[in-house]
Parts: structure tokens; C-alpha cells; sequence
């Protein structure tokens, strides 16, 4: 019987295993100044199993820190990125890149990874990936946007939802959200009709000054999970530590 699984490596960083074929999402290694975890890493570069694609959403430090990531042993594993990331991952020595937008995907090793609609204040796709029978939506950081809609359309049986909820603000001067909220997140879940959600991108912090003066979230998974349950009561959620795996189906 096939088996599929989800781990949490950290931040929007998971590690899915579609019956042996390995997916990593959005790798984040390393730390640097008002980017900090908040949370253990699971994995390093090094320690991941070998991997039949890498997804990566949107250019940012903590979605694709390609300068920590390039330790890792296979320079030809597939990276499936958005349109116009990909000479960086080229830069950093990988050599087998794919560009996509909303709606457009590749097949790897028979597992079907294709782009979906995202919006962050920066270029950004989510992913739908489909292998061993199981069906996973990858949220990155996007906003609660109506083009998200239209997944449970194209595709109706979703497994399992990867979905991010701390609610990022970017502030003082403009206030202006880039991250959905746990209770978007929630509503999101309901539309979407997984039969597993699990929240991600929650325990980042920028530092305390930074926190203070510059940024503002505030969504964890006890609101998404509550929340859950009002939008999505047909939906398990399954709140995972770094490290933790999670059986799909």
C-alpha cells in the first residue's frame, strides 16, 4: 500500500514523502539577523533524505535560502520554482530548473507538481502535488486571495493542506498584511476540503526590537485549529512539531 507523509522541517519548509519520493518546500537553513526561527530545525542540508524535486514559492531569505541549501549533495535534483527565480538557483550551482506560473506544472518521477495562485507583495505561487494517490496544497505565505478558489475546482479530492497563518503585517506606516490570517487560513480550509490541515509559518520572529516596531503576527495554531472547527468541522487538523511526521490519508 502506498504511503504518503508530511514532516515539518521548519517555518513553511516540509518535507513530503509520496510512497519514497521525496518533495522539500520552500528550504530555509540558516538564520540571519530579523530572520529567526523560532522553533528547532529538523533537518539540515546534509541530513535530508535524496530529494525527486524541490518547490520553492517566491524569493524571499526564509522560502529560499539557496546559499545555505546549496550544501546539499544532488546539484541536479529538480527545482520547480516561479518565473524568474530561476537563474538564482542556477547561480547557486543547481542545474535542473523549471519556471512556472499559476496553473502551469511538470511531471517528476510521476509525482505531478503543479503552480497555483498566490499573492504576497512579491511574485509568489502556491503548489498542488500529486503522487502516490494522495493530493497535498503547499499555501507558502500567499494571502487569502479569491484566485485560491479556484483549486477545489481543478482539483476536488485534496488530501492534505499546508497553510500558513501567522497573519504578517508589515507596519508602522503602511499596516498592510502579506500573510494570511489563522482565521483566513480556516476559511481557506473549509473551501478547499481537505481531509488533513496542517498550520505552518507561525513561529518566525523577526527579533524583539523588529517585532516591536516593524512587524506584526499574531496567529497561532490554536486559533487556526478553533477556527477550523467552525469553517472546516470535516477537516482533521494536526499541529506538528520540527521533525514530526504526519500520515496522509
Amino acid at each position: 500500500m502506498s504511503t504518503t507523509t508530511a514532516t515539518r522541517v521548519t517555518h513553511s519548509c516540509v518535507l513530503l514523502n509520496f510512497d519514497g519520493r521525496y518533495v522539500l518546500t520552500d528550504p530555509w537553513f540558516s538564520e540571519k539577523p530579523g530572520y529567526l526561527r523560532g522553533e528547532p530545525l529538523a533537518y539540515t542540508p546534509a541530513t535530508l533524505p535524496d530529494l525527486t524535486a524541490v518547490v520553492a514559492s517566491h524569493d524571499h531569505y526564509d522560502h529560499y535560502d539557496l546559499d545555505a541549501f546549496a550544501a546539499y549533495r544532488d546539484r541536479d535534483v529538480p527545482f520547480v520554482v516561479k518565473r524568474g527565480m530561476g537563474a538564482k538557483a542556477h547561480r547557486a550551482g543547481f542545474t535542473n530548473v523549471t519556471e512556472v506560473e499559476a496553473w502551469e506544472g511538470i511531471t517528476v518521477d510521476g509525482l505531478t507538481i503543479t503552480a497555483a495562485p498566490a499573492e504576497h507583495g512579491v511574485p509568489e505561487i502556491t503548489f498542488v502535488i500529486r503522487g502516490a494517490g494522495r493530493t497535498v496544497f503547499f499555501g507558502a505565505d500567499t494571502l487569502r486571495i479569491p484566485g485560491l478558489d479556484e483549486i477545489p475546482r481543478r482539483f476536488p479530492d485534496i488530501d492534505l493542506a499546508l497553510l500558513p497563518i501567522n497573519g504578517l503585517r508589515i507596519r508602522p506606516a503602511f499596516n498592510r498584511q502579506v500573510v494570511m490570517n489563522a482565521e483566513e487560513a480556516a476559511e481557506l480550509c473549509g473551501m478547499l476540503r481537505p481531509a488533513l490541515a496542517v498550520p505552518i509559518h507561525y513561529a518566525f520572529t523577526a527579533g524583539a526590537l523588529r517585532d516591536r516596531w516593524f512587524l506584526k503576527y499574531d496567529g497561532t495554531p490554536e486559533r487556526f485549529r478553533q477556527a477550523a472547527a467552525k469553517y472546516a468541522p470535516d477537516t482533521r487538523v494536526r499541529v506538528l512539531a520540527p521533525g514530526e511526521p504526519v500520515t496522509v490519508g
